[in-house]
């Protein structure tokens, strides 16, 4: 007796098989495809956070800059930089706006939830940025949250989401331009910048009316940043994974690191 089945599983083979032979192609890195095509590779940064991307005259410069600068060598690419802001910073990249976001971004759940991050890199706590007159008043998130301290933020980060829980009692104000925070805290038109620990020390070091506080025990555990890549392509995620690590292991990176951080 002949299986009443058999044409459906014959049909079904041959659709298995149709869709097998295909697979390549639909599963093709579309955004890989498009930048090596293009020979572009857009990145978006706010570029208001020393040491890691400032924007500078017509162009960039920062730990980050470098980085992105050898990835895109790596993959015989030329960068094209996107403005961004850190409030839209996420909405930005997931937009497609740009393949890539830098600039000291902190690696989180909650991005990672969102977009994907490539290994972390710069090992970070919250500090404070304070006048060098008033560093010894503040030893504590208990001095730090009081009535009497004003806590200028930038929006849109993980610092606004530090001050936010942490600092509710002080005087909290925002300002857009992050790169101006710390030249209002040396004028006295503010106490307290909450950041992270190579932006205080720059700082620190570039005008001798601020200090960098909490350094030796920062107010948060250690964290790392990352950039943050779309997560609609697992072939561009894999690929530039692989060129990062690849600069990892020839010192490439170690090299930007003591360029800038140290």
């Amino acid at each position: 007796m002949a299986n009443p089945f058999g044409w459906r599983c014959a049909a079904l083979v041959v659709t298995l098989a149709a869709t097998l032979a295909a697979a390549p192609a639909a599963w093709a890195g579309e955004r890989l495809d498009r930048i090596m095509e293009a020979k572009v590779l857009r990145v978006g940064t706010p570029g208001d956070y020393r040491p890691f991307a400032i924007k500078e005259g017509g162009g960039y410069a920062g730990h980050d800059i470098d980085a992105v600068d050898a990835m895109a060598k790596e993959l015989g690419v030329r960068v094209e930089y996107v403005p961004t802001s850190w409030p839209d910073l996420l909405k930005d990249l997931q937009a497609n706006k740009f393949d890539m976001a830098v600039g000291g971004i902190t690696r989180n759940v909650a991005r990672l939830r969102a977009v994907a991050m490539l290994p972390g890199y710069a090992p970070f706590g919250k500090v404070a940025l304070v006048r060098a007159a008033d560093k010894a008043k503040f030893k504590s998130v208990q001095d730090l949250n009081q009535p009497g301290v004003r806590v200028i933020k930038n929006p849109g980060g993980t610092n606004e989401t530090f001050v936010l829980q942490n600092l509710k009692n002080a005087q909290v104000s925002t300002h857009d331009k992050n790169a101006e925070i710390p030249g209002l805290i040396a004028e006295g038109k503010g106490d307290v910048m909450i950041t992270e620990t190579y932006e205080a020390l720059h700082y620190a070091k570039a005008d001798p009316r601020l200090a960098a506080a909490f350094i030796d025990a920062p107010l948060t555990p250690t964290n790392w940043l990352g950039f943050m890549l779309p997560a609609d392509d697992a072939d561009y995620q894999r690929v530039m994974s692989f060129v990062w690590d690849l600069l990892a292991q020839r010192g490439t990176l170690k090299a930007i690191d003591d360029k800038w951080l140290r």
